[in-house]
């Protein structure tokens, strides 16, 4: 087979790949990987840094590159083959994986390696690659015996296919649910861009009306502005019901395998629970501290969420005669209560908002912070006709990244938003002919003999889609939501280290979230709106007052915004933070967790942990309460631009040089001390927050 995978390529041959290349060409290049890792380990040459742990850093290229490529695809246009393939691949994936992390000769070397480390005169980056390839081994069963190896490899086997299948249901009860209407008074309340959307998904399903899907564009405004409660209540059953209808969908059973199958993996490896064992390698350190940690914001948060939930009753209650608040009338009378006391609406904000001008602005915030410039390509290869693609340059016109952009839902796409890669960035060492090089004394200069390979960056949105009469238009949350990617985006793009596990967006978990989330602070601010906010009619600029009632608008209803985010950090705690065998009821099990953190009355139909993709099957175990904790660190880092001016050069310089561009080099709270000259003030996110 004349397969696109197995040939040298440098961004993706996308319309050459069929699906059909990716089982040969996976199970291939594994052979091939386990061929690099043979040479490592037949070396006959004592081990050293660079014949043993700079070796197994460079195996595997190809196949990461591969495996890449159809996983993402798996996301972002998945289809029932595609599917059907993953559950093949990912254990033939996580079996190589154990091959070579259970493979006693490696670590024995890496081990003799590990051994010598103060002896070896490395560069700090060279220490932290060993530290983390000595890690992934003793943290990954090396020191284990013959039999909890064996029991360890069956355990990761069912988990990767689990967490498969919890995915794909998720997937397909959004698909399977549409609210189909017919009479036209049903739709009293909902703006006519939406109401003109949705007609056009009817049309494209063959039916008359207008059709809602779970999809966020179509979801968000529904519960946000339809007047007829029993349908939104409609809604928000069917998306809180997700994997929950005891149905082949269901994913109750996947959910307690996971969560058991995680600890018993970490007891095996000497572990507590699943979160002892995932947070040794975060800021965080211990589930106590995680607890602490969220427990502390939750006796801040507490009072002032329930302060606004009382007001929010009291509200409904005025307006509608409402007497139980329910989970289908939050967003709803919160955008009601929003338009009273700031006169600001999302709709009055979308034709401010239109998509290809936001995505002007993030390029020129950065352009102005860190000198990138970004200029659509149309010879660049994509997997569907929605992706846009872009070269990235800097000031001196040479190559930083190649970006992937893809806005708009599709059956095929998980809903959601997210940053990827398909090519990390990395030093390559190239042999250079001394008589090519023009130096007068015939030296090499230091830098002559490494090339940077430049990485291949993407981001994955759902934003709604164009009309026949309006383009796609945003709300004021969709457009942080684009910034956040942005922000991960360049944590990738500017990435500049010497070895790509160290790259870009490899860092401690809870790190990762600081470079996204201190760039959704730029929407905030005047400066920055006027760049791209204009009508997407008249040209105007967004009026002045409408910058004001955002800003002023920016904390309303924190609190209750602060308690959910607080509610799933402690949810995951509880599903991986203690020994799960004795959980025989998911609701009953979710219920308790939620109880310091309930405002609403709870619905029996739903359930969270069923549908919970970022700790059943994206990274996230034992790891959601890191967006909080970046939190802290982005409204403190933030508060230095601030002080110094948003587009001030020396602190963007500052924050790219000891934060964007070092990946995982570094211990992150030594490079964000570099950054700030500080340890990170914990006030400064409750301050913005308006909770002080």
């Amino acid at each position: 087979m004349n397969n696109p995978l197995l040939k040298p390529y440098n961004t993706v041959p996308f319309s050459k790949i069929e699906n059909a290349h990716f089982l040969p060409a996976i199970s291939q290049l594994i052979e091939k990987t386990r061929d690099e890792i043979d040479a490592i380990t037949s070396n006959t040459e004592k081990p050293t840094f660079k014949n043993t742990v700079e070796a197994l850093e460079n195996t595997g290229e190809q196949l990461d590159r591969a495996t890449s490529i159809f996983f993402n695809l798996n996301s972002a246009e998945t289809n029932d083959e595609i599917q059907k393939i993953a559950q093949e691949v990912s254990p033939m994936l996580t079996e190589f994986s154990n091959d070579m992390l259970l493979n006693e000769k490696l670590f024995e070397r890496i081990k003799t390696v590990y051994k010598q480390r103060d002896s070896l005169n490395l560069t700090e980056e060279q220490h932290m690659l060993l530290d983390k390839k000595y890690k992934a081994f003793s943290r990954n069963g090396a020191n284990l015996s013959e039999e909890k190896k064996t029991k360890l490899r069956k355990i990761d086997a069912e988990l990767s296919k689990l967490k498969l299948t919890f995915g794909e249901n998720v997937l397909a009860e959004t698909n399977k649910f549409e609210l189909h209407i017919t009479d036209e008074k049903d739709l009293s309340g909902l703006p006519e861009g939406v109401i003109e959307a949705t007609a056009q998904t009817a049309d494209e399903k063959g039916k008359d009306g207008w059709v809602f899907t779970l999809d966020y564009p179509s979801y968000v405004p529904f519960m946000t502005y339809a007047d007829n409660r029993e349908l939104r209540k409609k809604m928000a059953i069917a998306f809180g019901a997700k994997g929950f209808h005891n149905d082949e969908l269901d994913n109750q059973q996947n959910v307690l395998q996971i969560a058991t199958l995680r600890h018993k993996r970490a007891n095996l490896l000497g572990y507590e629970s699943h979160a002892h064992f995932v947070l040794e390698e975060r800021m965080a350190e211990t589930p106590e501290k995680v607890k602490s940690f969220l427990n502390e914001l939750l006796e801040k948060a507490k009072p002032a969420a329930q302060k606004e939930f009382d007001e929010l009753t009291q509200f409904a209650k005025e307006l509608d005669g409402i007497d139980r608040l329910e989970k289908w009338d939050g967003a709803y009378y919160s955008e009601k209560l929003k338009q009273k006391l700031f006169n600001l609406d999302d709709e009055k904000l979308k034709p401010y908002f239109e998509l290809k001008n936001v995505i002007n602005g993030v390029f020129t915030v950065a352009e102005k912070l860190y000198g990138l410039h970004f200029e659509e390509v149309h010879n660049i290869d994509k997997y569907h006709p929605d992706v846009k693609t872009y070269e990235v340059k800097d000031d001196e016109g040479e190559l930083v990244a190649i970006f992937y952009a893809d806005f708009h839902p599709r059956p095929g796409k998980r809903n959601g938003a997210w940053m990827t890669s398909y090519k990390p960035q990395r030093k390559i060492e190239v042999q250079i002919d001394p008589n090519q090089v023009g130096n007068s004394n015939g030296k090499i200069p230091a830098s002559a003999g490494i090339k940077n390979d430049r990485p291949h960056i993407s981001i994955v949105c759902n934003f709604t889609k164009p009309t026949a009469s309006k383009p796609s238009l945003l709300t004021f949350n969709e457009v942080t939501t684009l910034f956040h990617e942005f922000g991960h985006a360049l944590h990738g793009m500017l990435a500049n280290t010497h070895y790509p596990s160290l790259s870009g967006t490899s860092v401690y978990w809870d790190f990762v979230e600081l470079p996204s989330q201190i760039l959704e602070n730029w929407c905030y601010e005047k400066e920055t709106l006027e760049l791209f906010a204009t009508h997407y009619k008249t040209g105007e600029v967004i009026p002045m007052e409408y910058v004001e009632k955002i800003k002023d608008s920016a904390t309303f209803l924190e609190g209750m915004a602060t308690l959910r985010q607080l509610s799933f950090g402690m949810l995951d705690m509880a599903w991986h933070g203690s020994d799960p065998s004795g959980i025989k009821d998911v609701k009953a099990f979710e219920v308790a967790a939620f109880d310091d953190t309930q405002l609403y009355p709870d619905v029996k139909e739903n359930c969270m942990s069923t549908s919970f993709s970022h700790i059943f099957q994206g990274g996230y175990s034992a790891g959601y309460y890191s967006y909080k904790w970046a939190e802290v660190l982005d409204a403190d880092a933030f508060a230095l631009f601030k002080q110094e001016g948003i587009f001030n050069k020396k602190v963007a310089d500052r924050f790219k040089g000891f934060v964007l561009s070092q990946g995982g080099t570094m211990d992150p709270m030594e490079l964000y001390i570099k950054f700030r000259g500080q340890k990170p003030d914990p006030e400064a996110l409750l301050k913005r927050a308006g909770l002080l």
